[in-house]
């Protein structure tokens, strides 16, 4: 992947020395296959593990050989080389991203991608991501024109990481030792690594898909190949079936398999160990009729094909362009994939700005390193990469104190109720009559953090949280007790309901988990079966028993784009809590959205942010279909207050000069709060207490 993989004659040989021509061909198969995958049929196409592979295979191979000619690492010369290499493609590709976000993207993902190209300068990238993976709240968000940086991040840790390693053993094993020592160490490696890939994987794929302990295994195990390759001389038939197999085994792995979602763990080792197939058939220079670079017939005579060669040479370049090009065309043109001809368009750009960028910006570096004296080579290698790499952060510095300054002036202008009346408007539709034209509150570029208390004081767990962490307001000694407990979407009601409790005296006790619905039914993530979420709910289910509170507030349906239902399992919970004499208020889901809204509102105009609430709601109320029929719990009021968020039968990103969703499905705490009058004469209905207050 990385141009300190490829351009020199050592970077492309076996331990033992001889030319690997073929290796630049995987390469371009590589990265066509992670193109075309991303661009066409938006899917993984385990493109990128290769890469991750042939790091490990020529980074180790370049090292033990290094050892043993030198009799030492000279680590600091390593990364100093890699920094002259790395970072000048780098840093032209970070500041044209910005660039790119300024000129077509959302100001709402202004501030998510100033903070990922941080993020990717400093290759801490992928932990980033594994961070926004297991946050639920952030899995809606459109994909960060960086996104594709996170494989690189972790090429460099391992960058960081392998000359201590080998540089240890060496120490330990010394010259002559040191590869039969650095199989013993990167052996471990692989094995530990790929062990902890496996469980992490399917305790928490998604974090598991960013994580370099998980990811290291790949690197190790091409490290392994590369200490041992030069001992496998398979004949030639064999080299002929290694050859085809693996190249024919990795371009279908993307066909075959849910990369996404599978990965890493064992069946990461499908396309990592096609790629040692292919390596190992290219391997020794044999001949005959399926050897090796001699053979007639081998694979090496389709990846040392001279255009695919030179696309290899290409690679690193194309992988930073291609992605950044994909998210502003699919923001520009609305699709989530691309169609033949814009993918086509997409990938033309992208070679067009690889080659330039390899030889201009690439091959202009190494041009002018060739003109400084060699003692002081690590020194301006060093000096390079901060200054190819500052251009992208300062800029992304002083953008970022202008939005923090933006946010802060907002923060500070006094919001009149009559100018920004949000569900109000519903109720009281003459309103619309005097609705000056404002600003959307709370402004899109900031909505996302537009959230409640009940998040802000860490009682909304996230996807990884077992326990429940339970919040409470309103007086100690109240005679009324409701407890909230759901998934997201029953805590966005949080704000509306926290100010009718406290205005009737009561207590509120609330605890909710992302993606957990309180539910019997056995749930589900990403594929598998969703155990943390079944652990929260058990000990929710105890904490209810324990708290005994007069009733719980909580959704009664599921809307989808697929449809809304009322699950068997929430209906056995009410069951439940009827039997320990808790009363049940069932609200039902709000519709959910095609669009997100603050990134809608901010491309604008917000007229057209709108859709049907037959987009994911039923004609009827699930919930109030099954009362009717007598299926539901006596304990269980349900409450439906749809029409005053889409109003009219209209899903629309703004009611009232307010934004109403911050994403696809989450309401923001400002609409929230609109709500108190509709919510409170709902609740003051259902529990029967007390009577609702005059303009609450």
């Amino acid at each position: 992947m990385s141009t300190s993989e490829r351009g020199t004659a050592e970077h492309r040989v076996s331990p033992r020395g001889g030319f690997r021509p073929e290796i630049e061909g995987l390469r371009a198969v590589a990265v066509l296959l992670v193109a075309v995958y991303h661009i066409w049929f938006g899917r993984v196409s385990g493109g990128v593990d290769v890469f991750l592979f042939l790091t490990g295979f020529l980074i180790t191979g370049s090292l033990v050989r290094a050892a043993e000619r030198d009799g030492r690492i000279a680590p600091f010369a390593f990364w100093t080389r890699l920094l002259r290499r790395l970072t000048p493609a780098v840093g032209v590709v970070l500041a044209a991203v910005l660039a790119m976000a300024y000129l077509w993207l959302p100001r709402s993902r202004w501030p998510d991608v100033i903070a990922e190209v941080y993020a990717s300068a400093l290759y801490h990238e992928n932990w980033a991501l594994a961070a926004a993976a297991v946050d639920y709240l952030a899995r809606e968000g459109a994909p960060s024109p960086v996104q594709h940086f996170w494989s690189l991040s972790i090429q460099g840790q391992f960058y960081l990481l392998w000359p201590l390693l080998l540089g240890a053993v060496l120490l330990t094993a010394g010259r002559d030792g040191i590869r039969r020592a650095a199989l013993v160490a990167i052996g471990t490696v692989l094995v530990l690594s790929l062990g902890y890939s496996m469980w992490i994987t399917a305790v928490d794929q998604p974090w598991a898909y960013f994580d370099t302990g998980a990811r290291l295994w790949e690197l190790a195990l091409g490290g392994v190949l590369a200490l041992v390759v030069h001992r496998i001389t398979p004949p030639g038939p064999v080299r002929l079936a290694l050859g085809w197999g693996g190249l024919a085994a990795l371009v279908l792995c993307g066909v075959l398999l849910p990369v996404s979602s599978l990965f890493p763990g064992y069946a990461a080792l499908w396309p990592t160990l096609a790629a040692a197939a292919v390596i190992v058939a290219g391997d020794g220079g044999g001949s005959g009729v399926g050897g090796g670079v001699g053979g007639r017939f081998g694979v090496h005579r389709v990846l040392t094909w001279r255009p695919l060669m030179a696309l290899g040479g290409l690679s690193y370049a194309l992988y930073l362009w291609h992605w950044p090009i994909l998210v502003v065309y699919l923001q520009l043109t609305g699709r989530s994939l691309a169609t033949p001809l814009g993918g086509a368009a997409v990938l033309a750009l992208s070679l067009a700005l690889a080659w330039v960028t390899s030889k201009a910006v690439e091959g202009g570096a190494e041009r002018l390193s060739r003109m400084v004296s060699r003692p002081w080579l690590p020194v301006w290698s060093a000096a390079m990469a901060v200054l190819v790499i500052a251009p992208a952060l300062v800029v992304g510095s002083h953008w970022s104190d202008r939005i923090v300054a933006e946010r802060r002036e907002r923060a500070e202008r006094v919001i009149e109720p009559v100018d920004y009346p949000g569900a109000a408007l519903v109720t009281h539709p003459e309103l619309a009559t005097v609705l000056p034209d404002l600003p959307v509150v709370p402004d899109p570029l900031d909505a996302q953090d537009d959230l409640s208390d009940h998040h802000l004081q860490g009682c909304h767990v996230d996807l990884r949280a077992t326990e429940p962490v339970i919040c409470w307001a309103g007086p100690e000694d109240a005679e009324y007790t409701i407890a909230m407990v759901g998934a997201s979407r029953t805590a966005h009601w949080y704000p509306a309901l926290e100010e009718v409790a406290l205005a009737h005296g009561w207590r509120l006790v609330s605890f909710t988990k992302s993606g957990c619905q309180f539910s019997a039914d056995v749930p589900y993530t990403q594929g598998r079966v969703f155990t943390e979420c079944q652990e929260w709910d058990a000990r929710a289910m105890e904490e209810l028993e324990r708290l005994r509170p007069d009733a719980v507030f909580t959704s009664s349906t599921r809307a989808s784009a697929n449809g809304e239902v009322t699950p068997d399992g929430f209906v056995e919970r009410w069951r439940q809590l009827g039997v320990m004499g808790i009363d049940v208020i069932g609200m039902r889901d709000l519709p959910r959205r095609s669009y997100a809204g603050a990134e809608c509102v901010s491309d604008g105009p917000a007229e057209a942010c709108t859709d049907p609430l037959g987009y994911s709601h039923a004609e009827r109320d699930p919930a109030a279909v099954l009362a009717e029929r007598g299926e539901l719990p006596a304990n269980v009021t349900l409450v439906d207050l749809t029409e005053h968020v889409c109003p009219g039968e209209r899903c629309d990103a703004v009611v009232g000069n307010i934004l109403v969703y911050w994403d696809h499905s989450h309401m923001t705490a400002t609409y929230a709060r609109t709500l108190v009058p509709v919510v409170e004469e709902a609740l003051v209905a259902a529990t029967g207490q007390g009577n609702a207050t005059e303009n609450s």
